[in-house]
């Protein structure tokens, strides 16, 4: 089972460890895995969605609007949904503001054969986001995509920065993990000093003309210091085809 080849111990999995590898073990064991999901969710009373089969999904009807009239979550076997779920789990609030951005949008457009800049976005966010709370010179340099003032002149300022990834795209591309994996970095205040606050926070934040204007930084996660034993080595940053530079 592909719960089986998850290493919680991984520096990026450690948020997600308690409320994740209980339930990976349950699917792995044979359990469905909405089943596994919803167990967790019946220790969070009023928790707004539960987890249901993608054959519940009716024909013809969108993903994002059936959660919404229903607070079902049709779930897939396999890690993206896994992951997915586990960010329900971990993020309500966040989720659920996402749910809500995208079904306005198909209410104003309809469902499209391209999406548009808005909902590109939504979609950008939901798989592939990571919170960052840090220095202004460490975002500066992520921004600038200054890969030498980010890793290395400054590679202690990463000591008091907090990185939360979120994506459930980007935690599956994990799994296996590659020096090109790079995540959409979002930048959250300093003060949201639990996962609670850090949700609530984010939900509140949301809005679709926002996430279309891409306010992300573009960050490969295995750069980040501790989180990769390779990025010690002092040529690790040196490669071009990973740390681009900033297009003149």
């Amino acid at each position: 089972m592909e719960v089986g080849l998850i290493d919680w111990s991984a520096p990026w999995l450690l948020p997600w460890r308690v409320i994740g590898e209980a339930s990976a073990q349950r699917i792995a064991a044979g359990e469905p895995q909405a089943q596994a999901l919803n167990r967790a969710v019946s220790e969070k009373p009023g928790f707004p969605v539960r987890f249901v089969s993608q054959s519940e999904l009716p024909t013809g009807v969108a993903y994002e609007q059936h959660i919404f009239d229903t607070g079902s979550v049709p779930t897939r076997e396999g890690l993206h949904d896994f992951f997915n779920g586990l960010a329900w789990l971990q993020f309500p609030l966040t989720k659920q503001r996402l749910n809500q951005l995208h079904v306005a949008q198909i209410a104003r457009t309809g469902i499209q054969p391209v999406r548009g800049p808005a909902r590109d976005a939504l979609t950008l966010f939901d798989e592939n986001a990571a919170f960052l709370q840090a220095s202004d010179a460490l975002w500066e340099a992520l921004a600038a995509k200054n890969w030498q003032a980010l890793f290395v002149d400054q590679r202690a300022l990463w000591r008091q920065a907090h990185l939360l990834l979120f994506g459930h795209a980007l935690l599956e591309k994990l799994v296996a993990p590659r020096k090109g994996i790079t995540a959409h970095v979002y930048r959250v205040q300093a003060g949201a000093d639990s996962l609670a606050e850090l949700d609530a926070w984010v939900a509140g934040d949301l809005q679709a003309q926002k996430l279309a204007s891409k306010p992300f930084a573009h960050l490969p996660v295995l750069g980040v210091p501790l989180w990769w034993p390779g990025n010690e080595a002092p040529d690790f940053y040196a490669d071009a085809s990973v740390f681009r530079l900033t297009r003149s």
